[in-house]
């Protein structure tokens, strides 16, 4: 089966890291202090292309591990999965 999503332009859809259910020091995290991920998966790129007037080439591939803003993007559900949909620009870094 294919994804189910396509973004277009110069977006990519992302799948968010987990939060961390504990600390380093091994104390348990509660659901609502758990800070939003900021590392995520990419899943999904657009073609890149002109974008807004400018041409925007696609640096990022499917694969990559990638930092972004802590509000960056919209989330979306489908087929019960969440993702987050961003424009390339959203995002902060690659990740190694």
């Amino acid at each position: 089966m294919a994804f189910p999503i396509s973004p277009l332009g110069d977006r990519v859809v992302v799948k968010m890291k987990e939060p961390e259910e504990k600390t380093e020091s091994g104390i348990i995290i509660a659901g609502s202090n758990k800070e939003k991920p900021q590392i995520a998966e990419i899943l999904a790129v657009g073609p890149g292309g002109v974008v807004d007037g400018k041409e925007v080439v696609i640096e990022v591939k499917v694969g990559d591990k990638v930092l972004i803003s802590k509000y960056a993007g919209t989330e979306v559900k489908v087929d019960g999965v969440e993702y987050t949909i961003l424009r390339q620009n959203e995002i902060l870094a690659k990740v190694d």
